[in-house]
This record gives structure tokens, sequence and C-alpha cells, in this order.
């Protein structure tokens, strides 16, 4: 009996953050060779001698026959066949300064960048695309209802490929699949990047209003309303035929919004308690669509109005 030859699959995971550190660990449970991007000397110093992450998920003890972390971010996708972003919105352009087009050529990209670029208010997608040339159809986002703490407890998770080309779909869902983590694929990558922006922005309402004093009678209904808002931007900007109540749009906007792992949640608390802040992310503006909730965040946000006052606007167009 011939037996079969074992490909294993070659990633680079850019970030040292807590969902970095989730996506290292679900991936390394199947056949894969990761090389992993972190900024910090000293961190990739103590992954390499004690195996876990010291600032994040630190309880999670990784398998370094199959991690290998990386100070160099060339270097870190030297040879890959895919190229994760597990890195902050705010800070994607700073860290991949380094590279070029050519760095990515014949890569497929997974964004798990769940922002904006700022700036140029561009999805991640399109920063990719426009700015170091990498097809569309290699181009993929992570969606879906995931806390990277939940990962590191090994709680049941389930996931959404989005991209374009759904072979390069299903192919890096199988590779996110384990006995605790479900994948499934899909093509709507628009969608998927759109849903985890407004779902952030939703959810620092929720931790507003729950600062504020308001129960979960009143945050279903925002919660409801909420969601007829990303239908509505969606249908506007990008009609095609998705269902919203799947789990890479409605469940993580459900976990996000209601979760005490979600950091927009706990920040909307804060807010909501009375705490000074700055603006956290650029609400996207001039659409001539009925976004009530979001330009609450915004006002609150941006023109420094009461969340009290805020809210109590907000409450009389809800329904």
């Amino acid at each position: 009996m011939i037996s079969k030859k074992i490909i294993t699959t070659n990633i680079a995971v850019i970030g040292g953050g807590s969902w970095a550190t989730a996506l290292v660990k679900i991936l390394s449970e199947n056949d894969v060779k990761i090389k992993w991007w972190i900024r910090n000397s000293d961190t990739v110093n103590f992954v390499k001698h004690f195996h876990h992450n010291p600032k994040y998920l630190s309880d999670v003890q990784l398998n370094m026959k199959k991690v290998k972390p990386e100070t160099n971010i060339k270097k870190a996708i030297e040879g890959t066949d895919y190229v994760i972003l597990a890195i902050p919105a705010a800070f994607l352009k700073e860290a991949l300064k380094p590279l070029s087009k050519e760095d990515f050529k014949g890569r497929i990209v997974v964004s798990g960048v769940k922002g904006i670029v700022p700036s140029s208010n561009q999805l991640i997608t399109d920063f990719m695309e426009r700015q170091f040339a990498v097809p569309e159809e290699d181009l993929c986002v992570i969606g879906g209802p995931c806390h990277s703490e939940e990962v590191a407890l090994e709680k049941q998770s389930y996931l959404t490929i989005g991209c374009k080309d759904f072979n390069n779909a299903i192919q890096f869902s199988n590779l996110l699949t384990c006995r605790y983590v479900k994948c499934n694929a899909m093509t709507d990558v628009y969608g998927i990047e759109i849903c985890a922006i407004m779902k952030n922005v939703i959810a620092m309402l929720t931790g507003i209003t729950h600062g504020l004093g308001y129960g979960d009678n009143f945050q279903a209904v925002l919660i409801s309303n909420a969601m007829q808002e990303v239908k509505r931007y969606l249908d506007n900007t990008a009609p095609t035929n998705r269902d919203l109540f799947a789990s890479a749009y409605l469940g993580d906007l459900l976990v996000t919004s209601y979760s005490n792992f979600s950091r927009n949640r706990m920040f909307g608390n804060m807010v909501g308690r009375g705490y000074s802040v700055k603006a956290m992310m650029e609400i996207i503006k001039h659409q001539d669509i009925d976004m009530p909730i979001l330009k609450a965040v915004y006002h609150i946000m941006y023109d420094k109005i009461s969340p009290a006052v805020e809210i109590q606007i907000l409450k009389n167009l809800l329904k």
C-alpha cells in the first residue's frame, strides 16, 4: 500500500495580540507550519522559551514544533502560502511598510482585521488590493462570532471565511477547522467586512446604554434596529442575495454587543458612566441612508454630546 504524502501548508500570522494568538492556536491544530510575526523582540524571545504569549491569552500553550516567532516581517512571509493579517487597523500601514507588492505575489492574504484603514477609510481588502496589488480572488476575510478568550478556553466557536473565489474560501476554512472551531465559506467579502465595522460601533452604543442604566428590553430593541440599519446600508451600497441572519452577520453583532469579552462593549459602558474619550473610529458619512444608531455614536464620540442626551433622542427614533 502506497501512503499519501502529507503536504504541509505554510502560513504567516502578522500581529502579536489576542486575536493573532488565538489564530495561531487554532491553525496549529492542523498540519501547518506557522511563522508568527510579533513586533516586540522581548515577546518573541519569551514565546520561544516559554511557549506562550506573555501579554495576551497567556494561558494558551503553543505547539512550538509548528510555530516559529519572528521579528522580521519580510522573513515571516517568505515562502508562505497564506499571510494572515491580525493587527489593529490603526497600525496596519506602519506594520506593512517594509513590504512591497513582490512580497505578496502568489500568496493568499487573509484579513482578520475588523476595522478600516485610518485616513483613507479603506476596507482592508481594498487597501491590500490597491497598495500591494493582491488580486481580489486571493483576498479572504475572517468573520463570525469568535472571541479570542473563548478560543483560549477551547469553547465551541464558529467562523466564516469570505472570498470572491469560493474554492479559496473553502481551502482556508479547512485550515481553521478543528475540534472546537467550525468554519464555513461564502463569497460576500464586502458584507462581512462592513458588518464587522458596524457591529463594533453598535457594540459601543450597547455598552453606553448599559452604563446609563438601560435594561435588557431596550438593548434588545437597539440590536434589532441596528440590524435593520446594517441591512439598509448593505442594500444601498452592495445589494446581493445575502442572508443577514447568518452567523457571519447577526451572530457577530450579537456576541460583540452582549459578551463581557467585547472590548467595544466595555468601552461603551465606560463612556456611559461618564469617562471622557477620544474618537475611536471614523464613521461612514455622507450616505443618504437612515442610520440613527450610527449617527448617535458619532455624535457622542466626535461632537462630544452627552451620552444621556443622545440616547434620549435616539430612543424616540427606535421601533
